[in-house]
Parts: structure tokens; sequence; C-alpha cells
């Protein structure tokens, strides 16, 4: 049997030097430095410009799938390397800052505090400029008393608000156990880059800026989810409607988690 260099097995041969050279990239113990990182992505795409009108042959097509696993691990080190790059600075954990910006997620809320996710604008520290993450893991809880260092935000936070907050983050630390939840790569993957809690106080109040100036999708969520909550009385069905129509689980009750399932699979 021939085979025949066509564009369909030129592309899966395309797609598998990609693949096997994220996979590669994946399996690294650790990120090579950003120098012989752009010089094997650069090296990769001219070599592919300068095979690409041979294509039809197999050997260029081989070329060319070798090309694109390499380009594939450049440039996914290069991004992992930025993500580990824009975490919080060691030197500004646990001080107080005051940061500016938009909620950028469905915030969720509870009895004792709401959480939400942060794109931060600007920050200062005692008034200086100082840089931190694009985005932050905020929560706002609510003190045992109405003297208590933290207290709950005073109206709804909601979702392309923008606020100026005094906060205390910290960086991903997460515990190292066996199989257990990975707190650190889980914000690596969503992109957070530090972890905190807003610090509201007489002498040092959290601000609403302005209202709807950012996150339109989360917007249009949040508006479907009090939707949904004011249309249906019964708290836990209101919940899992918002999971199955917008994916916020927050509101799930956990007798109800089993029917959610069930549905899904109907």
């Amino acid at each position: 049997m021939k085979l025949v260099w066509g564009p369909a097995l030129r592309g899966y041969l395309l797609a598998g030097g990609w693949f096997a050279g994220l996979s590669m990239q994946l399996r690294q113990p650790a990120l090579w430095p950003d120098s012989p990182t752009w010089t094997l992505g650069l090296a990769a795409a001219l070599l592919a410009l300068a095979v690409w009108r041979r294509r039809r042959h197999a050997v260029a097509a081989l070329l060319l799938a070798l090309c694109a696993g390499g380009i594939g691990f450049a440039t996914t080190t290069l991004r992992a390397s930025d993500a580990l790059q824009a975490r919080l600075p060691a030197a500004l954990e646990g001080l107080d800052l005051v940061v500016t910006g938009v909620v950028a997620e469905l915030p969720r809320a509870d009895l004792i505090g709401t959480r939400f996710v942060l794109a931060t604008e600007s920050a200062t520290l005692r008034g200086a400029p100082v840089a931190l993450p694009p985005r932050l893991s905020l929560g706002w809880y609510r003190g045992p008393d109405g003297d208590a260092l933290l207290s709950g935000p005073a109206e709804e936070v909601r979702a392309g608000q923008r606020w100026r907050l005094p906060v205390r983050l910290r960086q991903a630390h997460g515990s190292f156990n066996p199989r257990g939840f990975d707190l650190e790569l889980w914000m690596f993957e969503r992109g957070l880059g530090a972890s905190g809690t807003v610090r509201a106080r007489p002498d040092a109040p959290a601000q609403k800026l302005a209202d709807a100036v950012g996150a339109p999708v989360e917007r249009l969520r949040q508006t479907l989810r009090d939707t949904l909550q004011h249309q249906v009385s019964d708290a836990a069905t209101a919940g899992v409607l918002a999971a199955l129509v917008i994916g916020d689980q927050a509101a799930i009750d956990l007798g109800m988690a089993k029917q959610v399932l069930l549905w899904r699979h109907l």
C-alpha cells in the first residue's frame, strides 16, 4: 500500500508533532531558561519556513512535524515562565497594600463572606506604587463583631465593579500531601498570582469606584444567576439550575449533587 503525502496526512503529522512537543515540555522537571527556549522556537520557525514549499515531500513533511514540536515546546515553556514571573514577590507577602482593580469573575458569597477574583490595575504600599500579579484571589470575610479587623462588604460585590481595597496577600502555598488538592497548581492554571484577604477598617476603608466597567460575560452570568434566584423559590433548585445554565456550582446544596449528575446523563 502506497503512502500518499496528502494534506490530511501532513495535518496529522503537524498536529502530532505539536502535541509531542507539548507533552515533552510538560514532563520537564524544571523550565528551560528563556535564552535557549527562544533559540529553539526561532530555529524551528525558520526551518519550517525553509521547507514549507517542499511540504509535499515525505522528508519535508517530517521536518515540519519536528518543527511543530519544537515550536510547541518553546511556546509552552515561555508561557509557563511568564506565569511564574507574574506571582507575588516574597517581599510584599503579608504587608498592608491598597489595590485598585476590577472584579473579573463571578463572586462567590456565603454566610462568612465573599470570594472573588480581582484584575489588578494599580497598587501602593504606604503610598508608593508597587507591582502586583495581574489577577488576585481575594476573600472579604465578616468578623465576629462590628469592631473586628476583618469586616464583610457593606454592599454586594458584583462582577465588573471597580474597587479600591486594602488587602494583605500571600503567595500560593498549599499542602504537599500525596493525592491531595494542589492549591498552587490550581492557582497557576487559573492565572492567579496570589491570594489574600480584604482588610477594610475605619482608617483604611474599601471604596467602590464604579459599576459595570469590565468583565461583560461575567456580568451577564451574574444577571442570569440573580434572575434564577429570584424566580425559583427553592434555593437548592435555583443553585442546581445556576450550575447547569451558567456553570456556577457555588450555590448547589450538597444534597442535590447526585441529582445534578443524574440530569447531566439523561
